[in-house]
């Protein structure tokens, strides 16, 4: 998980850039967010909608959240300059730390299928 300049504990996220599909923009997130390179996204795990505030504008931001798996070594993560923190977290202590419950549901359901997956 990422900490934000909020110390707020989230996902690598990030706007979908022109051309690009909302999978490319989540593999492209978790590599500048984290430095992991050998990515692979499992499934689509759903989308969640929010609003924030920008200067005198009301944003609102679609968010797809996958499931994704490191094909390497994660013991080198490494946080870009905005963030104060990056950590790997045990799933349940995720769900806890994590600022937005919208995402944690989600999370919750990535953990399911990962269960279910197991033989």
């Amino acid at each position: 998980m990422v900490q934000d300049a909020r110390d707020r504990w989230t996902i690598p996220k990030g706007h979908v850039e022109e051309g690009e599909s909302t999978k490319q923009t989540a593999l492209r997130e978790i590599k500048e967010e984290t430095g992991l390179t050998d990515i692979i996204l499992k499934s689509w795990l759903g989308k969640i909608n929010f609003r924030y505030r920008r200067e005198s504008s009301l944003i609102l931001m679609v968010t797809h959240i996958y499931l994704a798996e490191a094909r390497s070594s994660t013991n080198n993560l490494i946080a870009e300059d905005w963030m104060n923190g990056i950590k790997w977290f045990p799933a349940d202590e995720a769900i806890e730390k994590i600022a937005y419950e919208d995402i944690s549901k989600l999370m919750m359901l990535g953990m399911k299928r990962i269960k279910d997956a197991r033989p």
